[in-house]
């Protein structure tokens, strides 16, 4: 990776809809050029996808909580019938194995309290490898850069 790559990264960050012709005006390479390194980085994987940004609020989720999970066994087993468990429900919209006093860090995102309630009851509590579930209410996010 060179200069070049870096700046159509931090661009398609920025903009991941940009014409290639913008994107080549704004780091200074032909149309042709930037879109050959812009196939290389797909191809090579470093760039993964591309994807719309959606407002919550329209979307009807109205309380977003991370929550921390403890297991009852630290065991390769029940790490992966956990991930399982949580992996198709749809509030989960995201799930970190992490270090430290707990094993999962979960993104979870519903309507509203009462949404997550239920998701808390029905999900995480039938869930046989959960010990300990703590949850953070996220009350404002003033840097989302996702």
């Amino acid at each position: 990776m060179d200069r070049f790559d870096e700046r159509i990264l931090q661009e398609l960050k920025l903009d991941g809809r940009i014409s290639n012709i913008e994107l080549s005006e704004r780091i200074g390479l032909s149309a042709s050029a930037t879109l050959r390194r812009v196939q290389d980085l797909e191809r090579k994987g470093i760039i993964q996808g591309y994807r719309a940004v959606l407002d919550n609020g329209l979307m009807g989720v109205g309380f977003i909580a991370y929550v921390s999970i403890g297991l009852s066994s630290h065991s390769k087993a029940a790490q992966l019938e956990f991930e399982q468990h949580v992996s198709m429900e749809k509030e989960v919209v995201e799930c970190h194995n992490i270090t430290g006093a707990n094993e999962y860090l979960l993104r979870v995102e519903t309507k509203d309290l009462p949404g997550y309630k239920k998701f808390h009851a029905d999900v995480l509590g039938e869930c046989a490898q959960v010990q300990s579930i703590t949850t953070m209410v996220v009350m404002d996010t003033p840097k989302d850069e996702r």
